[in-house]
């Protein structure tokens, strides 16, 4: 999928060292940098998850005149109302000099396109709050469901 000179496409595994910035820059984001960062052992097992035909964990990236300039990672699930499996988009970011030039709106709908190509129909997600530039995308690509997230570490 291209839009002007950007395409969406699977990451390779030759995008790592292209990746990992944009992945640093979504977990910065979140405030998941310092004492808090993640261990590099996650970072490398996500970065494998999306190369095993057997994880249901999915990613995409977006390029720019060969430069990565966002991604997005989802996962497929069961549910107990459904019979195919849901889509929870758990991960998306763009380069700040990308936001407001499609760049988000354009890896939310290579999801959608890989959804329907499985059969499935659901896809939702959550964002914090104070994400005031990715709620105003979301608004105009999908609905807000009106629920509130919990979650706890056990």
């Amino acid at each position: 999928m291209t839009t002007s000179s950007l395409l969406i496409r699977p990451p390779t595994p030759d995008d790592y060292a292209a990746w990992k910035p944009l992945w640093d820059g979504y977990n910065a984001f979140y405030q998941r940098e310092g004492p808090t960062a993640l261990p590099d052992e996650i970072t490398r097992v996500t970065w494998q998850r999306f190369f095993d035909a057997y994880e249901p964990v999915h990613a995409l990236v977006a390029e720019r005149d060969g430069q990565l300039v966002g991604l997005t990672h989802y996962l497929f699930h069961r549910s107990t109302t459904r019979i195919e499996p849901n889509c929870y988009l758990q991960d998306l970011f763009t380069l700040p000099s990308e936001r407001g030039r499609g760049v988000g709106r354009q890896l939310i709908e290579g999801v959608y396109a890989h959804v329907k190509r499985v059969g499935a129909h659901r896809v939702y997600w959550q964002t914090h709050t104070t994400n005031i530039a990715g709620r105003a995308l979301y608004d105009k690509v999908a609905t807000h469901d009106g629920f509130i997230v919990y979650g706890t570490f056990v």
